[in-house]
């Protein structure tokens, strides 16, 4: 007598993309970055170029600690595939704000202490946890492919710098000819982040912690540029 076929298993639920699960569990935290007063009055034009000017000032701190990492991880497995020379922009910082402060706009310029504070936990990440680092990369560089693009928009329009031009050439990425493109392939290498899943929710938790470390630097820009009653 023939022995009976053995009943399928059922196949198992597919587990969440862990890209999706990390822009998930931090979209509270994205958006009380994106509607503080200081971003809400800049995207809204209610600042003058001052703001802006500053608002750049502390984003060449935060690349700095971000790019000055990328030698050292190149080679990493877990940070390594992360970094991407179209990606760097210091430099395109560096001459935004030769155009917004004239040569010498180094001159005396510190951190607020947000931006300090900001800074030093992406220098910690990079030097003793990559899977860290690869948080504070994913916030930053998807962000500027992204809402980024609205305030490049916003700074061309309201204070009149010229389409993709000096002034807001942090924004423009000459590099990527396929931001979407590009954003698909970076949430595919997030997907493969080769960690387990404890580590992974240690990334999330850090994912959050930036874009708190990023409100602050916001909540002390406010506290800086208050518009008038």
């Amino acid at each position: 007598m023939e022995a009976p076929s053995p009943t399928p298993s059922a196949p198992s639920a597919p587990s969440t993309p862990f890209s999706t699960v990390i822009r998930t569990a931090s979209h509270q935290q994205h958006t009380e970055a994106e509607n503080s007063s200081f971003m809400s009055d800049l995207l809204g034009g209610r600042l003058g170029v001052p703001a802006y000017r500053r608002y750049t000032e502390q984003l060449w701190f935060v690349y700095r600690a971000l790019e000055g990492a990328s030698a050292a991880l190149a080679q990493d497995p877990v940070a390594g595939p992360f970094i991407r020379p179209e990606l760097a922009r210091t430099a395109e910082l560096e001459r935004d704000l030769t155009h917004l402060g004239g040569s010498s706009w180094r001159d005396g310029l510190e951190p607020l202490a947000a931006t300090a504070a900001y800074a030093d936990r992406i220098t910690t990440c990079a030097r003793d946890w990559p899977a860290g680092y690869v948080a504070h990369h994913y916030t930053r560089y998807l962000g500027d492919l992204s809402g980024g693009q609205i305030i490049r928009g916003t700074a061309e329009k309201t204070w009149g710098f010229a389409r993709k031009g000096d002034g807001v050439r942090f924004y423009v990425f000459e590099g990527i000819g396929n931001p979407s493109a590009f954003k698909r392939e970076y949430r595919e290498l997030l997907d493969a982040l080769p960690v387990d899943d404890l580590e992974k929710q240690r990334v999330v938790d850090e994912c959050k912690r930036a874009f708190a470390l990023n409100s602050a630097v916001f909540q002390e820009l406010g506290e800086q540029f208050p518009l008038s009653a």
